[in-house]
């Protein structure tokens, strides 16, 4: 039986990825040892590097003055870095759900944060809209995708301020402008990679302005200066974002990627809306993620939700139950997900339905 992996994160990968990995792992580019075991420094690792850099500006048309980064600590230390190097005396947050409270959180060890909106009146299962942005902070940082409870911002901010975004769970999934954001970081598993690998894109230009003395593993200029190779990198995992980077270049980029991104989730969306058995925890359409799809048993029939579960696990699906913040189910369908496997969720779905 096929399985289809909804899993939040670590999450599904291109078979591409998975295949061109799995050989490196035993023969790295005709070295005969594997990506685990050559020195980071070694001509053929940093053609990797190299390459992946280049591709993720190819990709995302960065613009010059930008550098591109391959570190590790996942979003979590980002969290951190991002107000220890861009923060100099204020900063703007807009909270969206768990991960943007916890970069809020960090960002106070720095100087007066500003919560500029928040939708945790309603569990976080919108976007707010109608929100003003102080002139004088230094940045707004929004986290763009919320794994946790299904919401998306699928756009680019027009506000005074430049923009950190943590883009972990949907970066490559639309064209972004990337002139917009002083920062853009994102963990690599759900969208990019396995984990162990945190890719950043920073501005030149807006660091070394705080006055403060940074510690020199969290100082991004330590990172930029040495080629994201200060410290041994996640060789393999550098390496398996690279192939999925090639991937994508070959699918048509991110141009091509968001037209099926939208195919996807309108499709499951559309189900959700129909099937009087589920109701999506997102009511408005336009904050509905297209990367997580958060949804739960409709009124009355709330006592069916362990027995879909089973159902749902016995015909392939994977990873489907939600977060214990929210409950219900989450269909995780990153850019590695193909339609097929959106379809056969839906397939599943309505012959639940059918049989009760």
């Amino acid at each position: 039986m096929k399985k289809h992996n909804f899993y939040a994160g670590p999450s599904i990968l291109p078979e591409f990825t998975k295949q061109k990995t799995a050989e490196a792992a035993v023969d790295f580019a005709g070295t005969g040892l594997s990506v685990m075991e050559v020195s980071h420094r070694s001509k053929e690792f940093v053609a990797v590097m190299d390459e992946a850099v280049a591709l993720v500006k190819e990709l995302l048309k960065v613009p010059e003055g930008y550098s591109v980064l391959f570190l590790q600590g996942g979003a979590s230390l980002s969290f951190l870095m991002a107000p220890y190097n861009l923060m100099k005396s204020k900063a703007a947050y807009l909270v969206t759900g768990s991960w943007a409270s916890k970069a809020m959180k960090e960002a106070k060890y720095f100087g007066e944060v500003v919560e500029v909106a928040s939708s945790k009146d309603k569990n976080f299962n919108y976007i707010p809209k109608a929100f003003e942005v102080p002139a004088d902070a230094d940045y707004l940082h929004i986290t763009t995708n919320n794994t946790i409870f299904g919401t998306e911002i699928k756009t680019d901010l027009d506000v005074p301020v430049p923009m950190i975004a943590d883009m972990s769970s949907d970066i490559f999934s639309r064209p972004i402008d990337v002139a917009k954001y002083d920062m853009i970081y994102a963990g690599a598993q759900k969208n990019l990679g396995p984990s162990g690998a945190t890719l950043v894109i920073i501005k030149d230009e807006a660091l070394d302005k705080t006055g403060r003395t940074i510690p020199t593993m969290l100082d991004f200029q330590t990172h930029i200066k040495n080629d994201s190779m200060f410290n041994t990198p996640s060789t393999i995992a550098v390496y398996a974002c690279l192939q999925t980077l090639i991937w994508l270049k070959d699918k048509g980029g991110v141009e091509a990627m968001e037209k099926i991104n939208i195919e996807k989730a309108d499709l499951l969306y559309a189900e959700l809306d129909r099937n009087k058995l589920f109701v999506p925890t997102v009511p408005a359409a336009e904050d509905r993620s297209r990367m997580n799809v958060t949804f739960v048993m409709a009124e009355g029939y709330e006592a069916l939700e362990k027995e879909f579960n089973e159902f749902a696990t016995s015909k392939g699906m994977i990873g489907l139950k939600g977060h214990r913040s929210v409950g219900g189910f989450r269909a995780s369908i990153y850019n590695a997900m193909p339609v097929e496997s959106v379809q056969a969720l839906i397939d599943v779905m309505a012959e639940f339905e059918a049989n009760h």
